[in-house]
């Protein structure tokens, strides 16, 4: 029978305080992770994981799009989880909207001003193609 593991639990306090070279700790979708051994050897260079350290590097984890060697080799670097507690705490990376502040300005913008544009080409072109 498999033996279970008791989960460590960390708060986000505890590993705000792992952020040098001598004890390197980053947050990567609630685990933690001691990846000050692995400083050297990432391929990205040691600064990529100083600058996450004592942090939640998941979004930039995943921006990078880590290959799924990666992420299994990744797995011998957890020693624990985020504490319960502070689940809530943790900043969703929030959607952004691009919207205008006027949609007049967009209008004219966006249509108008290349459709004139297209309009002189068109005439350019014409006037060129009959003088020759």
């Amino acid at each position: 029978m498999a033996e279970q593991k008791e989960v460590k639990y960390y708060t986000l306090e505890e590993i705000k305080q792992h952020n040098h070279s001598k004890s390197t700790w980053i947050l990567l979708h609630n685990k933690v992770y001691d990846v000050t051994k692995f400083l050297e050897e990432h391929p990205g260079g040691e600064e990529v994981l100083r600058e996450q350290a004592g942090g939640d590097a998941t979004e930039t984890f995943e921006d990078i799009g880590h290959s799924t060697d990666a992420r299994n080799m990744s797995k011998e670097f957890v020693i624990g989880e985020l504490h319960p507690d502070d689940l809530s705490k943790i900043q969703k990376p929030s959607e952004t909207f691009i919207t205008t502040t006027d949609s007049d300005s967009s209008w004219w913008s966006n249509w108008i001003i290349p459709g004139i544009s297209a309009m002189i080409v068109a005439l350019m072109y014409r006037f060129y193609m009959v003088s020759e």
